[in-house]
């Protein structure tokens, strides 16, 4: 035996969207149900778990030997699962070392990551069967008991013998599905040093990180407390019964002379600045009520395991576009930032259950509460985080691609960039600005706006106008800025038509060591790093301006699988991100002997023993890879004995 495909079905009584796999497959009624495979691309076999048949001695061995490849659709799932069903412990699973993944693959080739999306674009023989659904709510989730069903509370083989053979049927499918996947992709195999970059990802998530579950628990307290207390005070104000509700607070608001179509957090932020007691109270009342941090608390109660960590929050591939993970479950690619001086105070007043304390000395508790949720991660005893992060990351990977010289050497000096670029900007000595200045302002919000080909719409969206721009200093502004980063406007549009040249052409074309290929229906972009990213059917369009662009299929805005339009300056973000994570994966490899627990963008978490220092940390995160000749990084760090950002 060489490779064993395989695909499960379970049932738990845990919601596994709102728990993750790690927790679900803790549950006491945890079984798997079905149990499907394929050795070496053979007959698949269904192997009926619930009515008692058992898995083959040789396939159970396999399971556990590392030089047999295990391959499932999303294989972290079975993964996980089949580590429960032998009898693993929470926090021990099988060694990722020897599972692949068709859905990373599929990822990789700018595919959906769903077994039944990625089918479809494939235009596979054997689809995903699309009954799968029903028949997973009807055997894999508890029912509701009723006086029809005996009063049951779970849906067995003997209940509807018929659904069980389909749902034997859509298991064998499955797996047949996954094995015309790899048939179909396998002219495009993803490099081992990808798959290596996945087992990585799969340590951290079975590592996982600890969560302080005494403060979490007493957030949530203090969080239902305080929301009480603001809806007696608006319940007050308005004689509403519900003035939660957005209906019925429009209705009140339009009643008292202020008319909006709605509540979301923007508007009400307007609404305020020029709103009349009490209205205004009462908006500034439902501004706080809409901080959603104890959303955040509940996922970490949902997805804890019962050794008090949080395991599976990271997906590997999360962005197929550019290779950059994703969050699940706590989602930490979101989490609000800590800007509170006293916060260890705050976080000791919550988790003391001082709610009265908080109330007396913080003007809004679900604003102390949602600075505070970094704070519920927290390194094991005798341990401590180790925070270290890549300074400035994109920034210097787009200038050191378009070899905007004077960028890199403000970076080798340690000078702050937004400071140099209000320098060439505004040709003001780079001396007479400090970090107060309006300039500096001017050089950040042009920064973070206009490095994509983003124009006087990006600058706003930055806030621009909140900052204090007028309307009229727009377009000077992104003038200015691309007329001291002329490099980076050039390799924009460099990158513009070698792309169009791939495609129309159906060749290869190159420029600053990134390669354009076409090949069988795809565009494909090779790093410097090696890495290649993927357009599905790409073709020559008309962009609004009437001007030939590239289009090519993929997971639009909606969600949905569509055709996109992309050109020169998008294509760069593109790069530019994925060159960072590839950036942000030689680091955590380098660091691969120490205990990551989270990455988040372009920062690596480490649960670290005392005697390890930040400085060693973040002395072995910029080792440059050998792709990156000439490009020197930077890391900052700081260690805690909380999460936080410094």
């Amino acid at each position: 035996m060489k490779t064993l495909e395989i695909d499960i079905e379970t049932f738990s009584s845990v919601n596994l969207a709102k728990s993750g796999v790690y927790r679900y497959v803790e549950a006491s009624d945890f079984e798997i149900i079905l149990f499907g495979y394929s050795v070496d691309g053979g007959p698949v076999q269904v192997v009926d778990l619930a009515c008692g048949e058992k898995i083959p001695g040789d396939v159970l061995t396999a399971l556990t030997d590392d030089s047999i490849t295990k391959f499932a659709h999303n294989s972290a799932f079975e993964r996980i699962c089949l580590s429960r069903y032998l009898g693993y412990p929470t926090g021990e699973y099988l060694d990722p070392s020897s599972w692949r993944c068709t859905m990373i693959w599929s990822a990789y080739m700018g595919l959906p990551l769903s077994l039944e999306g990625a089918g479809a674009v494939l235009g596979l023989e054997k689809q995903k069967l699309t009954e799968g659904r029903d028949l997973i709510r009807y055997f894999c989730t508890p029912c509701k008991p009723t006086a029809s069903n005996g009063q049951r509370t779970r849906n067995l083989p003997i209940h509807a013998p018929d659904k069980w053979e389909a749902f034997k049927a859509y298991n064998q499918r499955d797996v047949e599905t996954e094995m015309s996947i790899q048939v179909k992709l396998s002219k495009f195999p993803v490099p081992e040093s990808v798959w290596d970059e996945y087992h990585l990802d799969q340590e951290i998530n079975d590592r996982g990180v600890a969560l302080d579950m005494e403060f979490v628990s007493c957030a949530i307290q203090a969080d239902e407390l305080s929301r009480s207390i603001l809806l007696e005070k608006m319940e007050t104000l308005t004689s509403l019964d519900n003035p939660n509700s957005v209906q019925q607070l429009k209705a009140w608001l339009a009643d008292n002379g202020l008319e909006t179509d709605t509540l979301g957090k923007k508007a009400v932020s307007e609404l305020l600045q020029t709103a009349p007691e009490p209205l205004s109270e009462v908006l500034s009342l439902r501004q706080r009520l809409a901080k959603s941090s104890i959303k955040k608390y509940q996922a970490m109660e949902n997805a804890v395991c019962s050794d008090s960590r949080a395991r599976g929050m990271f997906q590997f591939y999360g962005a197929n576009r550019t290779g950059r993970f994703s969050g699940r479950l706590i989602q930490l690619q979101n989490l609000p930032q800590n800007h509170m001086t006293d916060l260890k105070e705050a976080r000791n007043l919550v988790r003391s259950g001082n709610f009265a304390a908080l109330e007396m000395l913080y003007d809004s508790v679900p604003e102390v509460l949602s600075e505070l949720i970094r704070t519920s991660f927290i390194p094991k005893d005798g341990c401590k985080f180790i925070v270290a992060d890549f300074s400035s990351i994109e920034r210097i990977v787009l200038a050191w691609l378009a070899s905007e010289k004077w960028v890199l050497d403000a970076y080798k000096a340690k000078k702050d960039l937004y400071i140099a670029t209000a320098s060439q900007m505004f040709h003001v000595p780079i001396n007479q600005i400090d970090k107060k200045s309006p300039l500096r302002q001017k050089g950040k919000v042009a920064d973070l706006a206009c490095g994509y080909g983003g124009s006087v719409g990006a600058l706003k969206a930055m806030g621009a106008l909140e900052m204090g721009l007028s309307e009229d200093e727009l377009k000077p502004l992104v003038n200015s800025w691309r007329s001291a980063n002329s490099n980076i406007v050039r390799f924009w549009w460099d990158v513009d038509r070698a792309a169009i040249k791939a495609v129309r052409d159906r060749t290869t074309a190159e420029t600053h060591n990134i390669r354009f290929s076409y090949q069988s229906g795809m565009l494909f972009i090779t790093l410097p790093s090696g890495r290649r990213l993927a357009y599905v059917k790409p073709r020559i369009g008309i962009n609004q301006f009437g001007s030939d662009c590239v289009t090519y299929e993929g997971v639009g805005a909606t969600k949905k699988w569509e055709r996109l339009q992309s050109y020169g300056p998008k294509f760069v973000e593109n790069i530019v991100q994925a060159l960072s994570r590839d950036l942000l994966c030689h680091a955590m490899q380098n660091l691969r002997h120490f205990p990551i627990v989270m990455h988040i963008h372009d920062e690596i978490v480490i649960e670290a023993e005392n005697h390890i220092t930040t400085e060693d940390i973040c002395k072995q995160m910029v080792q440059p890879p050998s792709w990156a000749k000439g490009l020197q990084l930077r890391a900052d760090g700081f260690d805690c004995t909380f999460y936080k950002k410094d």
